[in-house]
């Protein structure tokens, strides 16, 4: 038996131990001053909108019209084939930029100097004015027509937003390719494998890892960039809701309600985008981000065991 046990049995308490450490936590004054000047700001901003003369009841009257969701469908669809044509163009454009090929990488260079460099709308109206210059398009034996019948709205739109998008998905992809590790392109070649089929099997699946998530960015700004083509004659949500607006007096309430639509699927694509990379950071990281729903239950949890505690 040692001394301190001894003591403590003649004294019949227990030795005690060392006192628990009591963490106050730090408080943080700046948190509580912006959170009341960003309520105050928003009380403001609410306010300012109450005083003006805007219709509100004309946004729920055309936010489901046959127009307004015409539009929305080409919207979509203009997204849809712009994105395709940006993303199979920037394969090809960062491949070729890689290639030891000195031609090839130059002419990849070129395109993205030149398309990135220059607006997409001045783009649009190029294309949509090119008719001003030629008068057929000749692609004998194939093709042959008037270039006003050839460069309709939609293919103006398409080629405008597609080929600068290619542009900039080019970069996009050449980083990701330039993100594998190189012997993993010689152990593929080391096991007999072809350029095209490494590209396909082993450095592309990798590389994905970082273009995704630039990518998902690209498509929403692409939803958001279509309302451009209404400057050259191709109906979408935007130049919809700039006719209604026209047609029935109410020009800035039609403004707010294809905000509103373009809000609503920048924030579906934002979901999608999410769930996209979180399957693509499987391999990346030990555990996977909650979703969010995991999130939500996770805090009805928290706050029910806290409520049971209670």
């Amino acid at each position: 038996m040692t001394d301190i046990e001894k003591t403590a049995g003649e004294q019949g308490t227990p030795p005690a131990g060392p006192e628990a450490i009591r963490a106050i936590p730090v408080r943080h004054y700046g948190r509580y001053v912006s959170a009341v000047v960003a309520i105050a700001i928003l009380v403001a901003i609410i306010n300012a909108f109450s005083q003006g003369k805007i219709n509100w009841h004309a946004v729920p009257e055309y936010f489901f019209d046959h127009r307004i969701m015409t539009g929305v469908s080409k919207t979509l669809l203009l997204t849809v084939l712009s994105m395709l044509i940006g993303i199979v163009g920037g394969v090809v454009l960062a491949v070729m930029r890689l290639s030891k090929n000195p031609v090839t990488s130059s002419i990849a260079w070129f395109y993205i100097w030149f398309f990135r460099g220059t607006p997409v709308l001045v783009q649009l109206f190029l294309w949509f004015n090119l008719g001003l210059v030629f008068e057929y398009i000749n692609l004998m034996p194939f093709y042959k027509d008037y270039w006003s019948n050839f460069m309709t709205p939609l293919l103006t739109a398409l080629l405008g937003l597609g080929l600068n998008e290619a542009a900039y998905m080019a970069e996009i992809c050449r980083a990701g390719l330039l993100a594998v590790d190189e012997g993993q392109t010689e152990a593929a070649q080391a096991l007999g494998m072809s350029h095209a089929r490494t590209l396909r099997r082993v450095v592309i699946p990798q590389a994905m890892r970082v273009i995704v998530p630039p990518t998902g960015n690209e498509v929403i700004n692409m939803l958001k960039t279509t309302s451009l083509v209404a400057a050259v004659q191709y109906p979408e949500l935007f130049r919809y809701a700039q006719d209604i607006g026209q047609n029935s007096g109410a020009p800035v309430e039609m403004y707010f309600l294809a905000a509103a639509w373009y809000l609503i699927m920048t924030s579906v694509l934002s979901v999608g985008q999410y769930y996209i990379e979180r399957y693509y950071a499987r391999g990346s990281s030990r555990s996977l981000p909650p979703t969010p729903w995991q999130k939500v239950r996770a805090h009805l949890t928290t706050f029910s065991s806290r409520k049971v505690m209670a």
